[in-house]
């Protein structure tokens, strides 16, 4: 592929990424919103953040069928179009559910956008090249997400509704993949090169789902986290937040250089940092610096893991089943987002006595070690048996 070419190609990767990012729109100001409506409890709150995988990871799955019958072009700009729409609606009416309505809408589009934004990768690039497409893949989502919490963190410091607005992301997305994407057509199956999965699509879907339980808990809690004097500050939220996207967008443009040395241990290593980072979030709740180290390692966890799990599920099928691979591992990242907030929640409340974000945070260093290790198991007895 010529050079201007993989051009276009990375700038639509870049696209779809934001539109993953407009997912995390509402955690610098949850805590604005548990205020604006306290009849509401907190975990309802809580899951305008998780509430859009419910939807998303239906389409996910659903987008493996619908590649084969429509283009992934016209299936990302019908994304875009959605991200935007059901963003900027709640403007118009002060009410929460309207808002958590249109959140979960928007899980159209990311569940589109997640799964297509792998099969973009498969369909372009091979080999070493896919490792690092799908490296830059994740250093987009995380410069996304930075984008997408520092400015909804600064445009919602004075009102919170005013954090909407970064939803125009979506309309600039639309516009970009109009223009760069090529229109490749439906995906046709032909010959060996089916639609088909594997048992090592559905171990490694199951470590992502036991990655998002934990991990998106510090999205969901880190506004509400904040002690002393950086309690209810929702432009403190957002930068430690974009310090978490910061992360992922170093370790993902290292991503090559990291798999070389951790090799079948990569997603082990990438559950241990969130563990360690979650510790200094239990520890030190009111000093900037050390939470800031902390956003730092747990957005180094997603930053790894989530890449090369992709590139893991991407290799192990053709690639017109890229996207329903991708699907798979994507719907059990859903599963694990939407539960994650009652389940952590009641977890810390039966064995800690409350469900405080310092509770909830301590089941995850716990949950994490654990599937750390249930993760090298899985991936070192993969590898004996390949």
């Amino acid at each position: 592929m010529k050079q201007t070419g993989k051009l276009r190609i990375y700038i639509t990767i870049v696209c779809i990424c934001f539109l993953q990012g407009l997912q995390f729109g509402p955690s610098p100001v949850l805590a604005q919103i548990q205020e604006h409506y306290p009849q509401i409890p907190t975990s309802l709150v809580q899951m305008l953040i998780t509430a859009p995988s419910l939807v998303g990871m239906v389409f996910a799955l659903v987008c493996g069928v619908l590649v084969t019958k429509i283009s992934k072009k016209k299936l990302l700009l019908a994304a875009a179009f959605v991200a935007f729409v059901t963003g900027m609606i709640p403007l118009l009416w002060d009410n929460f559910w309207l808002l958590i309505g249109m959140r979960t809408l928007y899980g159209y589009s990311l569940g589109l956008a997640t799964a297509l934004n792998t099969a973009v990768v498969a369909e372009w690039f091979t080999g070493d090249e896919r490792v690092v497409a799908m490296g830059v893949q994740s250093a987009s989502v995380g410069a996304g997400i930075a984008v997408v919490t520092a400015g909804a963190g600064r445009l919602g410091a004075v009102d919170f509704t005013n954090s909407y607005f970064i939803n125009i992301i979506g309309a600039i997305s639309f516009i970009l993949i109009l223009i760069c994407l090529p229109d490749t057509g439906a995906s046709r199956p032909e010959g060996d090169n089916q639609v088909r999965l594997n048992p090592r699509v559905f171990q490694v879907a199951f470590l992502g789902f036991l990655e998002y339980v934990f991990l998106i808990s510090y999205t969901t809690n880190i506004a509400m986290h904040l002690q002393g004097d950086l309690a209810g500050n929702s432009s403190a939220a957002g930068n430690l937040t974009s310090l978490f996207s910061i992360a992922q967008i170093i370790i993902g443009l290292l991503l090559g250089f990291l798999t070389k040395i951790t090799r079948k241990l990569t997603l082990s290593t990438a559950m241990l940092s969130f563990a360690a980072g979650a510790l200094l979030l239990v520890l030190f709740p009111d000093n900037f610096i050390l939470l800031g180290a902390g956003s730092l390692l747990c957005g180094f966890s997603q930053g790894a893991f989530v890449p090369t799990a992709m590139v893991e599920v991407s290799n192990a099928v053709p690639p017109v089943a890229a996207a329903m691979a991708s699907g798979v591992f994507t719907c059990a990242t859903c599963i694990g987002q939407v539960i994650s907030p009652l389940f952590l929640n009641t977890v810390a409340g039966t064995v800690l006595g409350s469900s405080t974000t310092t509770h909830v945070f301590m089941i995850d260093v716990v949950g994490m070690l654990v599937s750390a290790a249930l993760a090298a198991f899985i991936m070192l007895r993969q590898g004996k048996t390949q």
